[in-house]
């Protein structure tokens, strides 16, 4: 999954829109096509490896429901929502639609979605982690597949660095910022110890460390203190050397994984989501693997949780609902769909299709499998797709993230800031 930030700044005015059309109806892709055959269109994002693996399962889908066409509209991510948003709006929805947790409730709430209760097969897909598709009782959106918010760490350069690797069942922040800084003086300047993260998924983590909730309802469930104690790991990694100082830091965190220190080899760890383990392998072209994220001293919870890495929805208002549902189904329970898709959209959701392919998985899948496998019974629950504007979320949390390792505001005034513009982000 990418950060995301400049995709939801230029979605925003398209999604103002919507907001003002959905109630005149979303189009749906309704129609046949030469041939006499049902049309329906399937919205998706992501790279040319994704567009090529989802093409071969559409016509696999085809191949076994011959009176069904599927016409797949690909885009890459920084554009994809503001596309769809569009579409939606000029009442020419697609009938069925990649989301991610971020944006499902704003989709729900303007009547986008259909419900797709007793429409596809969940019997294989977790409880809890399907719950995080439904809203108000009713399931607008499948998970694909499932990954955590983990550590990435290059154990080479760590050792090269003659720092010590943690048990990570035990270690602390402090014991996450010392690391750092050994890893940076070790590496005689090479390599640095970390780099800084502002996804909202860490500072969750470290909020349930303490406690506290990301969300309660429409507003945040954080207390000040907490994000300040969040932004002092921060800044003790810079202080330390074991992060790139302010500027460098803000600059690495508008890349993509495989421009990141990790992936570059000048970086010895970094936190992104687990099904990232195999873009940030092929990038740096070394063995990586997954750590737990450090703990507070005394935390009784890690704070990880499974997250869905995308879902799957249908248009309300398609003309062909129980097409769109049976193409979601072979998507989320077909074993050979699950051997095209593999870990691409998370690790199968549907414990069956898992089964079917984990052999067939690469090799940093089967790593990401067995860390979730091992640490399943310390994940929390997976949380519900959280308020309305909660996708506008990481962009103000990095705002005022730099702000204070710039030094241009306080961590006391800019905590006040940060609840203050979220709180108005996400009051519905």
């Amino acid at each position: 999954m990418s950060s995301g930030k400049k995709m939801w700044s230029a979605a925003l005015l398209a999604t103002a829109v919507l907001a003002v059309t959905a109630a005149c109806g979303s189009g749906g892709g309704a129609g046949e096509t030469a041939d006499g055959k049902i049309k329906l269109r399937f919205s998706y994002w992501g790279s040319d490896a994704r567009q090529k693996m989802t093409e071969e399962a559409i016509k696999k889908f085809e191949a076994k429901n011959p009176t069904i066409d599927v016409e797949g509209e690909f885009s890459d991510w920084a554009s994809y929502y503001e596309t769809l948003s569009t579409k939606v709006a000029g009442s020419d929805a697609p009938d069925v639609m990649s989301l991610e947790i971020r944006g499902l409730r704003e989709y729900a709430d303007r009547g986008t979605l259909a419900d797709l209760a007793s429409k596809v097969n969940t019997a294989d897909v977790d409880a809890k982690v399907l719950g995080t598709g439904a809203i108000d009782g009713k399931q607008f959106a499948i998970p694909t597949g499932v990954n955590a918010f983990s550590l990435l760490v290059n154990k080479g350069l760590v050792e090269q660095s003659k720092a010590a690797l943690p048990d990570d069942k035990t270690w602390t922040w402090e014991d996450y910022v010392e690391l750092a800084g050994k890893i940076s003086a070790g590496s005689g300047g090479k390599v640095t110890g970390t780099q800084l993260s502002w996804n909202p998924a860490y500072l969750q983590i470290y909020a349930t460390q303490k406690g506290e909730p990301f969300y309660d309802g429409n507003k945040l469930g954080m207390t000040p203190e907490t994000i300040k104690e969040w932004w002092a790991i921060m800044q003790n990694l810079i202080k330390g050397k074991g992060a790139p100082e302010a500027a460098k830091s803000s600059e690495i965190g508008a890349t993509s994984i495989d421009q990141s220190l990790l992936g570059t080899n000048t970086g010895a760890m970094g936190m992104w989501w687990s099904n990232q383990l195999g873009a940030a392998s092929k990038a740096s072209g070394q063995e990586l693997d997954l750590l737990r994220m450090p703990k507070i001293k005394g935390a009784t919870a890690g704070g990880m949780f499974l997250q869905p890495a995308m879902f799957y929805g249908a248009s309300s208002k398609t003309e062909h609902a129980a097409e769109a549902a049976k193409f979601i189904d072979f998507m989320i329970n077909d074993p050979e769909a699950g051997a095209i898709i593999l870990s691409d959209r998370g690790l199968p959701a549907s414990s069956k299709v898992l089964t079917a392919v984990r052999d067939k998985l690469p090799e940093a899948d089967q790593k990401t499998l067995a860390f979730l496998d091992e640490n399943k019974g310390e994940l929390t629950d997976p949380p519900a797709a959280p308020p309305k504007g909660a996708s506008a979320m990481e962009d103000i949390l990095t705002r005022y993230s730099e702000e204070v390792m710039f030094g241009r505001l306080t961590p006391d005034d800019a905590a006040q800031k940060f609840i203050t513009e979220a709180n108005a982000s996400i009051a519905g």
